[in-house]
């Protein structure tokens, strides 16, 4: 028996175009503007991410909040804090949501819960992995 594939996956052939496309039109000026070859893939364990999942699951629970999402956000950091002192790009996960029968309490236009931490610490590919 076949397995179910969730409603939002894409196929390879797709992600590869999106990330050709990027590559193509993105990352050139993007690092003459830098200076240097920045990172563009991020890495988390499966275990990570699901670990994070349930805390955000758990905590939106605990607020009343019935059906919580996850936004993704574009980073950067400090030269001090980076590692080579250059300030690679990151991306983070930050929870949303709001409790059930709030104004505009779900999908992608849900408020942001700042009550929740958001999760960074992904491990970046350098240089960066073509997909």
């Amino acid at each position: 028996m076949a397995k179910k594939v969730p409603k939002k996956c894409i196929t390879v052939d797709e992600a590869r175009e999106l990330q050709k496309v990027w590559c193509d039109t993105r990352t050139p000026e993007i690092d003459k503007c830098i200076g240097f070859q920045d990172t563009r893939e991020f890495w988390w364990s499966v275990e990570e991410l699901e670990e994070y999942l349930k805390y955000v699951k758990k905590q939106s629970k605990k607020q009343g909040i019935d059906d919580p999402g996850i936004r993704i956000y574009f980073g950067a950091y400090p030269e001090s804090k980076c590692k080579m002192h250059r300030g690679y790009s990151t991306v983070f996960l930050a929870p949303t949501g709001a409790p059930a029968g709030s104004f505009g309490k779900g999908g992608d236009s849900a408020s942001n819960n700042y009550e929740i931490q958001p999760m960074n610490g992904a491990g970046a590919g350098f240089p960066p992995k073509d997909y």
